[in-house]
């Protein structure tokens, strides 16, 4: 069979080359069997399909020297009348197989009895579903499935970034449902939202008018269109008619429409100017073709004096295409009643005028590649081709570059030959947008309502007010609007837009639940709620508070240098102060008194030893500095409240009764209630904060759950009373709504985007905050206790001098017990002598004789050092 890839595009060249020769010439030559064809003669693809047929059998003839007879019946397009001609055909006429219909009401009823009869039936019907090959086996799709046009219907209102459009389908065909089932699906994929469906019954006409009047009243302006021809033609007669063919409209069509816009008079042609096609693409060059092409040209000229354009489409390819399957199928066996020609059929492979015949599972591989079509003039403009999985292309074959968009494939002439690509959306009716504001919002600073019954004005104000009109002003195009106060819940505020009530809300939380009315924006607030709690004092019963200035550490360390430091001054003064010796135990208290008298007397007693004052003075500079440190620490802690919610457990507040506030008209009822399981009689409601604060005074609520915004400005204004306690739940954040499918959200999205990378959202919200704003917002923050490693220097400078002086004197003890004399003692004693010399001579002192005893008994001791 391989070898046909080569015999069948000769045929073309031997038919040239023999002329006229037909069927009818070779009356001697035995008919091998009938072929029955069921078409319908009116439509245009009809008329191809027949020239096609007559064509394909006389190619055949001269190629193979092999006639069928061929047996032609008219269904008008009706079901009934399809069936009646193959019951004609198969009891009347003896064929062995049977060509069409075209469409799937006809092919369910022939197929049936073709499958009764095993008689195999080859259907040019598009769209046949996967189950129909196993209910009627001897059926045969021998036109590739249509179904992935939807896909290239998808990517090209996805490169254009319209995320709205409107489906206009006939509801009479179900091979057209199903288009409409894989197009939903296919948008759905690329993000882009269905606003409106129009299912067109046969016999609608008349409320065409209306309808389409419905969709030019809403804000989407991309519409996708799979009708057959005759709907098309009056669809887009109405729409021009109601003007919805100009500036701002996009078209986009598919097969059969497409496929034969070649064949439209220049009347219908006008009415469809700037439509955007997606066609089925099949080669229209080599010799085979041309060879056909002009062939068809002549004989259907003849045939259909009265059509104006003469030029072959898809319809004819494929039918070509069948009768050489049929034809190639029926010379390689004898008996045409029994499987064996299903299955010769099923064996096809060659390339024919529409493609590659080959069959998978009793279907003709589906088309992969699709042509974009842009009607102008009085003809079309081929733009490029998509293909599936690799995108649009210029050019078809090895060296095409293809890309994800089609803005690549050049300038697209839309309806009203505007320059650039059309939005896709309007304003419904150009009005300005209806915002609607919440009146009853607790958080006055967020969004304030002023209504002025005597000037008859409403003024609107606050956080919201700004972000709202922040982000109107970065859009890429001016959007008018007016703002419309609302008296209501939340929940209903979000319902008026589903009633079309209002265009948008804003401060509206985003839920889950409030999905089903309408779409959000990304939230310009923290999302969440928390739970607010009154502060206590952590001061209560705190009888070892004068502890808490230093810890523990530097208790001990203050306890040893005490006592090493009256150690020293004990040494040092014990053999000049009578009252050091004694006991023992007055000793150590001596000892003790010492070394504490710093600590609270800072002049000190008097001493004799020189290395006793070093000692006292360095002690006294280290005590002053403690003694007033520790003052000051003490002094912040008992001064600083010391503060600490009052609950901060949920699961205790939950299974406690203390009741819980919440705000009026708020989506936190449904949560505190449904989510974290509080009883309903313990909840009450409120509407501004102020009221929150006052039911905290007089103690009619213990807990308050507040969205985060609000918490965030009734902690900042009430941050001394007041105290957030337990997590942050992950729920809502304040956005703006829009209708389902509004083609705002996403310019919305973007612009608020920008507002928080620009720190806009920052700016205004610390503006709302700034009046009041509390520093001392870090309750839980106690003043630290104090530890050795703020007095490390202090401590090493008394312990070294210490040290030092308790060195220096037991040097000088055992010096002098080594050496009576030293020259330290005469230097002591020479000064003191120059020092009685001065006395005397100023006359400032008596002059008595000393006596020999006690100058005999005059010495140094090393404690006067």
């Amino acid at each position: 069979m391989g070898s046909l890839d080569v015999l069948v595009p000769l045929l073309c060249l031997m038919s040239t080359a023999l002329g006229k020769t037909t069927v009818d010439d070779g009356m001697h030559v035995k008919i091998k069997g009938t072929i029955g064809v069921i078409t319908d003669n009116n439509s245009r693809n009809g008329k191809e399909e027949m020239v096609a047929v007559k064509m394909a059998m006389q190619d055949f003839y001269h190629y193979s020297n092999q006639s069928f007879g061929l047996q032609i019946r008219d269904s008008h397009g009706d079901p009934l009348q399809a069936a009646l001609s193959v019951r004609d055909l198969i009891d009347t006429q003896k064929v062995e197989a049977i060509i069409g219909p075209e469409t799937w009401k006809e092919t369910i009823l022939v197929a049936d009895i073709c499958s009764q009869n095993m008689t195999p039936v080859l259907s040019l019907a598009d769209a046949t579903p996967n189950w129909s090959t196993l209910k009627w086996p001897y059926l045969v799709q021998i036109s590739p499935n249509q179904f992935k046009q939807m896909k290239a219907v998808a990517a090209i209102v996805h490169s254009f970034e319209w995320y709205n459009v409107n489906i206009i389908y006939d509801d009479t065909d179900s091979s057209s449902t199903r288009m409409f089932s894989h197009l939903y699906r296919d948008l759905s994929v690329s993000g882009v939202h269905i606003s409106n469906v129009l299912a067109i019954p046969q016999l609608s006409s008349s409320s065409l008018p209306q309808e389409l009047e419905k969709l030019r009243n809403s804000y989407c302006r991309v519409f996708v269109v799979n009708l057959s021809v005759p709907l098309a033609i009056n669809l887009f007669q109405t729409a021009k008619e109601l003007k919805m063919m100009e500036k701002g409209y996009v078209w986009i069509v598919t097969d059969p429409l497409t496929s034969l816009v070649h064949s439209l008079n220049s009347s219908t042609i006008s009415s469809m100017q700037g439509i955007v096609g997606v066609k089925s693409y099949f080669p229209e060059i080599g010799l085979q073709y041309e060879d056909f092409y002009y062939k068809f040209k002549k004989r259907f000229s003849s045939e259909n004096p009265h059509e104006l354009n003469n030029e072959p489409g898809i319809f004819a390819a494929r039918a070509y295409d069948a009768v050489w399957t049929l034809s190639l199928s029926m010379i390689q066996i004898k008996n045409k009643k029994d499987q064996m020609l299903l299955d010769k059929i099923l064996l096809n492979n060659f390339t024919g005028l529409s493609g590659k015949i080959h069959f998978t599972d009793q279907r003709l591989d589906p088309s992969d590649t699709f042509q974009i079509i842009n009607v102008m003039g009085k003809d079309y403009k081929e733009i490029g081709f998509w293909t599936n999985g690799l995108g649009f292309s210029n050019t078809i074959g090895q060296n095409a570059a293809f890309n994800s968009s089609m803005k690549e494939l050049g300038q697209v002439l839309w309806p009203g030959r505007p320059w650039g690509t059309p939005r896709g959306w309007i304003l419904a009716l150009g009005k300005p947008l209806r915002i609607g504001v919440p009146v009853m919002d607790s958080l006055k600073q967020s969004v304030t309502v002023i209504q002025d019954q005597t000037e008859n004005t409403t003024t609107f104000q606050g956080f919201t007010i700004d972000i709202f009109r922040a982000t109107m002003e970065l859009l890429p195009y001016h959007l008018p609007y007016k703002f419309y106060p609302f008296n209501g819940t939340f929940d209903n505020l979000v319902k008026q837009v589903y009633l079309k009530n209002f265009d948008a809300v804003i401060d509206v939380s985003i839920i889950s639940y409030r999905y089903q009315y309408a779409d959000f924006t990304q939230p310009y607030t923290d999302p969440g709620v928390l739970m607010v709690v009154p502060l206590k004092s952590k001061m209560d019963h705190r009888a070892w508070l004068f502890m808490k200035p230093f810890t523990k550490t530097m208790w001990v360390l203050i306890l040893a240098m005490v006592i090493y430091n009256g150690f020293i001054l004990w040494m040092l003064e014990r053999r000049h102060s009578p009252e050091i010796t004694g006991s023992m135990l007055n000793q150590t208290g001596t000892m003790a008194w010492l070394g504490l008298t710093p600590l609270i007397k800072l002049d000190g007693d008097k001493l004799h030893s020189n290395l006793s004052k070093m000692v006292m003075v360095v002690w006294l500079f280290v005590a002053l500095i403690i003694t007033q440190t520790y003052t000051a620490n003490l002094a912040s802690m008992l001064t600083a409240e010391r503060l600490e919610p009052t609950v901060d457990n949920i699961d205790r507040l939950r299974n406690s009764y203390i009741r819980v506030g919440y705000s009026s008209g708020s989506f936190v009822k449904h949560y505190v209630e449904t989510v974290l399981k509080f009883h309903p009689e313990n909840m009450r409601n409120y509407g501004e904060l102020e009221e929150f604060a006052e039911a905290f005074r007089r103690k009619e609520i213990g807990v308050a759950f507040l969205e985060a915004p609000a918490a965030k400005f009734f902690l900042a204004k009430y941050c001394k009373e007041f105290i957030q306690a337990g997590p942050l739940y992950k729920v809502g954040g304040v956005g703006f709504a829009f209708p389902r499918g509004s083609p705002l959200i996403l310019h919305v999205n973007k612009a608020l985007l920008d507002l928080v990378e620009t720190g806009k959202v920052s700016e205004l919200e610390n503006k709302m905050l700034g009046s009041e704003e509390c520093e001392d917002t870090k309750v839980n923050g106690e003043t630290a206790s104090l530890s050795p490693n703020s007095f490390w220097v202090l401590f090493i400078l008394t312990g070294g001098t210490s040290t030092f002086s308790l060195l220096v004197y037991v040097f000088c003890m055992n010096y002098a017990n080594s050496e009576e004399k030293t020259i330290w003692g005469l230097t002591t004693m020479i000064i003191q002598q120059c020092n009685h010399a001065k006395r005397r001579m100023s006359g400032k002192v008596s002059d008595i004789a000393e006596s020999p005893t006690t100058s005999s008994t005059t010495h140094v001791t090393p404690t006067q050092v």
